[in-house]
């Protein structure tokens, strides 16, 4: 079920790319890996969410690959700060294996559309824990909202 809420920003460590969809599937594992080559230099190895940020643009897609900012480590090198935005977000969990994000996405595409509301061009999404059993992964999908 889709819901419309408030969310408050939350702080990340992510690195940073213009890319197109149809090179983000290959780009993006080697970005996360880099924000976690810098998490366990700094003594973390665990315990940071993942996250992915999508934002359009006129010249392709804006993404922003890491972590919820793990507290005590600063950014260094293509690690960068960033955050995942404040506002108005409709917003679901998608259930079950990654595969399946595209139609949780989509649905939050159409319950724009039903209600009339214009998405700000800005998606994220925040994924729980790893599990081995693809039935018990789960990911929170945002999309801001416009005025």
């Amino acid at each position: 079920m889709v819901v419309e809420e408030h969310v408050e920003a939350r702080p990340t460590l992510v690195v940073t790319a213009l890319t197109g969809w149809d090179r983000f599937p290959a780009e993006w594992p080697g970005m996360l890996d880099e924000v976690w080559a810098h998490l366990r230099a700094n003594g973390v190895d665990r315990g940071c969410r993942n996250v992915m940020l999508h934002r359009d643009t006129a010249d392709g897609v804006h993404v922003e690959v890491g972590v919820l900012a793990a507290e005590g480590v600063a950014p260094a090198g293509r690690v960068v700060a960033s955050t995942l935005p404040a506002g108005r977000v409709a917003t679901t969990v998608h259930r079950g294996p990654y595969a399946g994000l595209g139609e949780t996405h989509r649905a939050v595409g159409e319950w724009c559309r039903a209600s009339r509301t214009s998405p700000a061009g800005v998606r994220w999404e925040v994924y729980g824990p790893h599990h081995d059993d693809p039935a018990q992964l789960w990911v929170e999908v945002a999309w801001l909202l416009g005025s």
